[in-house]
């Protein structure tokens, strides 16, 4: 798999080169191609993971919390906004998620944590650690 740019350094390679000295695709290292940085590997071992490198992919690297609550599972709800004139428009009815530090008895501490006003109600009811248990948490890497 080569793309255009790569098959035009390529065969520039070749008809440059004179006939005492012809390079082979195993002598080169690998061949830069001008799409946004991917490297294309010309060796013997060629791998789809060796050919493209993590620069080219700038979307994948910020990681943005869900919403969702950790605890009681809830997330958004998709229903209908409607108007005066019975015109309907989806939206999004989104949890109401809040950042809270709660006491956590067994580990002397308090733990931040971002939950629904649900599940808080939960915790001040049953207790962090029971609450925690049963929605499979690990209060310790927090």
């Amino acid at each position: 798999m080569t793309t255009m740019a790569t098959q035009g350094a390529f065969l520039r390679l070749r008809m440059t080169s004179s006939s005492k000295s012809v390079a082979k695709p195993t002598e080169l290292g690998f061949l830069s191609s001008q799409l946004s940085g991917l490297r294309i590997s010309q060796g013997p071992s060629s791998d789809v993971i060796n050919r493209i490198s993590l620069s080219s992919f700038p979307g994948l690297q910020p990681i943005v919390a869900r919403r969702i609550c950790p605890f009681t599972g809830k997330k958004a709800n998709r229903a209908n906004k409607v108007s005066f004139s019975n015109h309907k428009t989806k939206k999004l009815q989104f949890v109401n998620l809040q950042y809270k530090k709660v006491w956590w008895e067994a580990g002397k501490r308090f733990v931040k944590l971002r939950l629904s006003t649900k599940a808080l109600k939960t915790i001040e009811k049953n207790g962090l650690d029971a609450v925690a248990k049963k929605a499979g948490i690990d209060l310790r890497k927090k």
